[in-house]
């Protein structure tokens, strides 16, 4: 339909539908103007004002247009008019849009009057301007409108953050703050001025058979637990020489625990077997294990007296089972056709209850090996004295070192006169044999904050002889905190030049 209202020509509006066409390709993009705006502005410039035989809007939707002398146009084809249905007026598509910020979109056609005019004398029109695609030389295109639409949802907080990080990156974000950590405890790898000998890892593992895998001996020993007012840490560890040769471990450690509650009385025990000995390490975990059922048949005696403190008592009875244990050590040895000396062990116990108000430590054993104490960070040595083999202490006995009986005044010579076979001298002409093991005993009180240490001849020795050594432990052990279980482990392993053997270590860091 033309401007007027009348009926256009069937090819006048071919062209508007191929423009809007929903099935027409998309003649892709060009560098002149071509989009649906800019076809709509240049069809607006050549009606309006400024073109030919258009009215001026203002920019604004036309109201309804008063129809001209002789009554509006007549209806469209096929579609006869009605006096009860008043034909409405729409805008034509060339026509401006509404105001200035609403979308482009034909807006409803205004309300009709409630009676409907007589019809018009049909007015010829005017001669219509051919469409174009471009705007007049004369006026340019006025300049659209930015359209607007309805505000879009919200987006989600962290998607926002997210894009506005994607499309606008910022500086790297500052490195966090750096968490203080604990502190890691680094071992000296050995201590004096040369390395040791041996590596300080196992090397070869000790030869077997199949009938003797019960017998067979680990390289390390770990254990640990906390009673009462008391932390136990104990270790075993292969000697450097040992690991290198493959032979087994020659130090055996027992941790066990008899009773329940107050009444439970902790035992550990260190036996260490004799150097150069075949089975060493198979007499030292049989002392073990005799000790330890001694000790558990009689621990509800044993946990009494030492919550009482009978010393006395403790020190009798905890000697007799010793003395036991090793009278079986040496049937052992019998059935085995050695010697008592090539089968035996050194032995070495702490008896600990698990009481909280009782703070007594109780130490009993026999043969060489260490007991320590770290006390206000200076080692006190705790080792029972014990006289020397070859010191010989009382008085002369008929017999045995005293004056033969001729010397003395009035003494009888005859016999020897008469040359008379005499009796064998009474004169110690060699040293007397050593005496049997002594049996060791110390019972002390702890204090908060002492640190006992029981151990092997292996740690005991650099112990005793080395200072250096005996000052790096005391600086790991003297915080309040007792170490970990990989941390006593580490220290017990401190190495230090000409120490090889064994080393078996028993903790007790007192709360």
């Amino acid at each position: 339909m033309s401007q007027q209202g009348e009926r256009p020509a069937a090819h006048e509006d071919d062209w508007w539908r191929r423009l809007y066409d929903e099935t027409a390709a998309d003649a892709g993009a060009s560098g002149a103007p071509d989009s649906l705006d800019d076809r709509f502005d240049s069809a607006s410039g050549a009606v309006g004002p400024a073109g030919r035989g258009g009215h001026d809007t203002g920019g604004a939707f036309p109201g309804p247009r008063s129809a001209p002398t002789g009554g509006p146009p007549p209806p469209p084809p096929g579609r006869p008019a009605s006096p009860g249905r008043p034909v409405p007026t729409a805008r034509a598509p060339w026509e401006p849009p509404p105001a200035t910020g609403q979308p482009r979109t034909p807006a409803a056609p205004p309300a009709p009057p409630a009676v409907a005019a007589p019809p018009p004398a049909e007015v010829p029109p005017p001669p219509t301007a051919p469409p174009s695609t471009a705007p007049p030389s004369t006026a340019p295109p006025p300049t659209a409108p930015p359209p607007t639409a309805p505000p879009l949802p919200r987006r989600p907080a962290a998607v926002r953050a997210e894009e506005s990080r994607t499309e606008h990156p910022g500086p790297p974000p500052a490195a966090p703050a750096a968490v203080p950590q604990p502190a890691v405890r680094i071992g000296l790898p050995y201590v004096g001025d040369r390395p040791p000998t041996y590596d300080a890892e196992p090397t070869a593992l000790p030869a077997t058979v199949a009938q003797e895998l019960d017998n067979v001996v680990a390289d390390t020993v770990l254990d640990g637990a906390r009673y009462g007012t008391y932390t136990l840490r104990a270790a075993s560890v292969r000697g450097d020489s040992a690991r290198f040769r493959g032979e087994p471990r020659r130090d055996v450690l027992l941790t066990v625990r008899f009773g329940a509650a107050e009444d439970a009385l902790v035992l550990v025990a260190v036996a260490a077997g004799a150097r150069a000995t075949a089975g060493a390490h198979l007499a030292a975990a049989d002392v073990c294990r005799w000790i330890g059922g001694a000790v558990g048949r009689s621990h509800g005696r044993l946990s009494e007296d030492i919550r009482a403190g009978r010393r006395g008592d403790l020190k009798s009875g905890l000697h007799r089972l010793t003395d036991r244990s090793y009278g079986r050590l040496r049937a052992r040895a019998a059935e085995l056709g050695l010697e008592p000396e090539e089968y035996t062990a050194g032995l070495r116990c702490l008896l600990l209850s698990a009481d909280p108000a009782c703070r007594t430590r109780v130490f009993f054993g026999v043969g060489p090996g260490g007991l320590f104490r770290l006390r206000d960070g200076a080692w006190q040595d705790l080792e029972p004295e014990v006289p020397k083999p070859t010191a010989v202490t009382g008085e002369a006995v008929v017999g045995f070192g005293s004056a033969p009986p001729e010397s003395e005044p009035g003494g009888d010579r005859l016999t020897m006169d008469l040359g008379i076979t005499t009796p064998a001298s009474p004169y110690v002409e060699s040293p007397p044999p050593p005496p049997a093991e002594p049996f060791l005993f110390r019972a002390s009180v702890a204090r908060p904050g002492d640190t006992l240490l029981l151990c092997s001849t292996g740690l005991a020795e650099p112990m005793r002889a080395e200072p250096a050594f005996a000052d790096e432990l005391a600086g790991r052990w003297t915080p309040p905190e007792p170490p970990g279980l990989a941390a006593f482990l580490v220290d017990t392993q401190l190495r230090l030049k000409g120490y090889a053997d064994d080393r078996t270590g028993v903790g007790v860091w007192e709360a």
